[in-house]
């Protein structure tokens, strides 16, 4: 593996480079320290949009909901001059996937021709307790964007199973379905490696990917099927996220990025951080690094989390996100995206007040969710706390 020591409205400019925020007129505004949408780059990122209608209500069905949801996300997206079909790649988070038809029937309409690629989950809690949320990443040039068909994983044409961009691939999440584990893991990973065949690439090319899985799936044997896919310490950046569910009763699904040429991925692993056969802490594709989501463990001999709080907890994790950053060659300022995942929604104050400290001026966009029933937070037997949250970031130089 090379490792490499490498030197994210329309109106705010963040850096020398080419990222402005986009703020839209009305709409619900930010509940957090983030930005509605930032461009960067090729590419567009859109916080996670909630069900809220102008008037901060929730709509009365499930449809109703999405549709309001997506109309939150068009006012972003055509704030930044692009149109809906400019759209890539999104994340679809339910409170209650009985919702699933009714939020699939709003996909339809929002998404007539050339869907994005898609992921959906459900989860136990969002900020606002709204039902649901959709985050999305969109491309600048509409010519750039080509949907990508795999055998057998293009029934459904409201979901594109891939999509191609410029320099990436957004890849749909695949449900594993059946009763044994591994082979759920085995056939979610399959259908990723047709999406990535059908666009003339394979493992190699994945930069980040994120495992979601239910407590029907054991970590355990994700990752002894996981790791078969990738060479030992040149893994994709990758968010390990246990969910409340997913669609189809299914236990585990895949979905991520791949870079399109091999000679511009990089993975990035700072000195304190060990080669590991499921996850890179960073990897940098062209421009933009993905890194993996962290909590507030420290590394090293003895690792662990030994803080009791969610606040000591995100400055730890914000050390651990640093750390990558710099080994790139990069800096908190160039962070154009981020995923926070909670272990209880009512810390989103107390997380939005420590995560404020770090991204001054203009933040990046941002996503947050509670995907999982609380944990007991108690220690166990060597002082470790559990994890109360987690962190992921996309950079762009």
């Amino acid at each position: 593996m090379r490792i490499l020591p490498l030197i994210a409205l329309l109106a705010l400019s963040l850096s020398a480079a080419d990222k402005k925020v986009v703020t839209p007129a009305g709409g619900p505004p930010p509940v957090g320290p983030y930005s509605p949408g930032l461009l960067a780059g090729d590419y567009l990122y859109v916080s996670g949009q909630g069900a809220a209608n102008p008037d901060g209500a929730f709509p009365a069905t499930p449809e109703e909901q999405a549709s309001q949801c997506l109309a939150n996300v068009r006012r972003i997206v055509e704030a930044a001059g692009l149109t809906m079909e400019h759209i890539v790649y999104a994340q679809v988070y339910l409170k209650d996937l009985g919702a699933y038809d009714g939020m699939h029937r709003a996909w339809r309409k929002a998404f007539p021709n050339n869907p994005p690629a898609r992921a959906t989950l459900g989860v136990f809690r969002m900020p606002t307790d709204t039902p649901v949320e959709i985050t999305v990443v969109a491309v600048r040039d509409l010519s750039q964007k080509r949907v990508v068909d795999a055998p057998g994983l293009s029934a459904d044409r409201t979901v594109s199973p891939g999509v191609l961009t410029g320099d990436r691939l957004y890849i749909s999440g695949f449900p594993g379905r059946g009763t044994d584990p591994a082979a759920q893991v085995r056939l979610s990973l399959d259908a990723m490696g047709a999406v990535l065949k059908a666009a003339g690439m394979d493992f190699r090319h994945m930069v980040f990917v994120n495992p979601y899985l239910t407590a029907a799936m054991p970590t355990g044997v994700m990752n002894q099927e996981y790791a078969k896919r990738f060479e030992f310490g040149n893994t994709p950046a990758r968010a390990t996220i246990k969910v409340a569910g997913l669609p189809d009763g299914a236990a585990v699904t895949f979905t991520g990025v791949a870079v399109r040429d091999l000679s511009k991925r990089q993975a990035v692993r700072p000195k304190n951080m060990s080669p590991s056969a499921t996850a890179s802490p960073c990897v940098l594709a062209n421009d933009t690094l993905f890194c993996s989501a962290k909590s507030g463990f420290i590394p090293g001999p003895s690792s662990g989390i030994y803080a009791s709080t969610v606040e000591t907890q995100v400055r730890q994790t914000m050390r651990n996100l640093l750390d990558g950053l710099e080994e790139a060659g990069l800096a908190l300022a160039d962070v154009v995206a981020s995923n926070v995942y909670l272990d209880d929604i009512n810390d989103f104050a107390r997380m939005n007040r420590i995560y404020a400290e770090y991204f001054k001026g203009a933040p990046p966009t941002r996503t947050t969710v509670q995907q999982f029933p609380s944990v007991d937070r108690k220690p166990d037997a060597a002082d470790r706390w559990p994890t109360l949250e987690q962190i992921s970031l996309i950079a762009v130089k």
